[in-house]
């Protein structure tokens, strides 16, 4: 019975589509094959295939492509099946092939990265998901969908070991041909991690860090002990100790750089209102701008302490001294207003330290 049916049905699809030139005398367009066509579901149907199908248009001919996929169809190949179906007289003008794509959602790596570390974000002691790195085991890369499957993707079950960072989750995704919604599990892990600058080369701690020194990557937050510094705050900066190219670093590992070596020369300047005075001297310690280090008078072989106010340069501070020394000049000394008292003092200056309690005797003997 379901036999003749279908015998009935085809002799039917055959009376429509066997005589185009009546039909186009009764004012009914002839049927016409496609050039390309795109399908979603798993066949390809008869009205896929051809404009004006009639009641032939729901026949099975072939199965569709791979999901997200083009295939081509030798025309002479179509209208052998479409006969083999009852289906004939075609119009196909001077096709030599029909293309055939087949519709999907792609679900690409990245927005299933993005999935997993938004169910797990402050999960199981891991912070935003902008900041949780995510590995999938292998096998696992695109997914393609039928395009039914437009609902986004619902975590149903997660399952997470903080200490390996391994992953378990499954997913839901609604569709529109079904009340079942399909389901995709994804397993792999996810750890967090944070922005650090590293270094690009092997650097000394004398060396103050430059641009191309340092560079931007994401490490495990586990792996760092400490502050990791932003790479604006590292440049400029010296290291306190050398690192190899490829490590992280962290605020503790830099300094303001040395602006005075140990052992270098440096201009010693004796500094207080009417007077200025500049020696030369041997620093004793390293320190940076603003540091306190001893420094030996080469003239008088007595260890003084002062600060550091420039490249190679420390000031003996004065008691009343209130501003910042001006960058010292090549000269053996120099006086403002010099009287008597000024003028000893600066030789005492030369041949001894001098502490600031004689400086401001000598201020108010000078006045």
């Amino acid at each position: 019975m379901l036999l003749s049916m279908f015998n009935v049905a085809a002799l039917a699809a055959l009376l429509a589509l066997s005589a185009p030139a009546c039909a186009a005398d009764d004012g009914i367009a002839p049927p016409t094959l496609r050039a390309s066509i795109t399908v979603t579901s798993d066949v390809v149907r008869v009205g896929d295939l051809i404009d004006n199908a009639g009641s032939a248009a729901q026949i099975p001919v072939y199965r569709s492509p791979d999901l997200g996929t083009t295939g081509a169809l030798p025309v002479a190949q179509v209208l052998s099946v479409l006969r083999a179906k009852q289906v004939i007289g075609v119009m196909t003008g001077d096709l030599k092939e029909v293309t055939v794509t087949r519709l999907a959602r792609t679900l690409a790596n990245k927005d299933l990265e993005l999935a997993v570390a938004s169910a797990l974000e402050r999960r199981f002691g891991l912070g935003d998901a902008a900041n949780i790195t995510v590995t999938f085991d292998r096998g696992i890369s695109n997914v393609r969908l039928d395009a039914s499957n437009t609902g986004a993707l619902q975590a149903t079950a997660t399952r997470y070991d903080a200490r390996s960072g391994r992953f378990d989750l499954s997913f839901e995704i609604n569709n529109e041909n079904s009340l079942a919604p399909t389901k995709l599990r994804l397993t792999g892990t996810a750890i967090e991690t944070v922005e650090v600058a590293v270094l690009t080369r092997d650097i000394d701690r004398t060396e103050m860090l430059k641009s191309s020194d340092v560079a931007l990557e994401r490490r495990p937050k586990a792996d760092i002990q400490g502050e990791a510094a932003s790479r604006e705050r590292a440049v400029g900066m010296q290291l306190r100790h050398p690192m190899r190219a490829g490590t992280p670093i962290r605020v503790a590992d830099i300094a303001k750089p040395d602006l005075v070596q140990r052992d270098q020369n440096v201009t010693i300047i004796y500094q207080v209102p009417g007077l200025y005075l500049t020696t030369r001297g041997k620093a004793v310690d390293s320190g940076s701008e603003g540091d306190t280090v001893s420094v030996l008078n080469m003239q008088s072989k007595r260890t003084l302490q002062g600060v550091v106010t420039g490249r190679g340069q420390v000031t003996i501070q004065g008691a009343s001294q209130s501003a910042p020394a001006a960058p010292a000049v090549e000269q053996t000394s120099s006086r403002r207003e010099e009287t008597p008292a000024a003028a000893a003092l600066a030789q005492s200056l030369i041949q001894a330290p001098v502490s600031p309690t004689q400086i401001a005797q000598a201020q108010a003997k000078s006045e």
